[in-house]
């Protein structure tokens, strides 16, 4: 086993966040760790900025007439 080099001077500092904000970040981090996921919002952003896609009221109306 190898050991790790280390550069500089390491402090340890606490931070305190909030329940919700920890589960925020872990939601985050799993996001962005699956790469299918993000080529999907890659993809949709592309729709977007095409204009490929349908506003909400629409989708509504369309939902309203079958």
């Amino acid at each position: 086993m190898s050991e790790a080099e280390t550069v500089g001077e390491h402090k340890a500092h606490w931070i305190t966040i909030s329940s919700d904000e920890y589960e925020s970040m872990k939601s985050t981090l799993e996001v962005l760790s699956d790469s299918e996921l993000l080529e999907q919002i890659k993809e949709s952003e592309e729709d977007y900025k095409a204009g490929r896609y349908k506003k909400l009221r629409d989708l509504i109306k369309e939902t309203k007439k079958d």
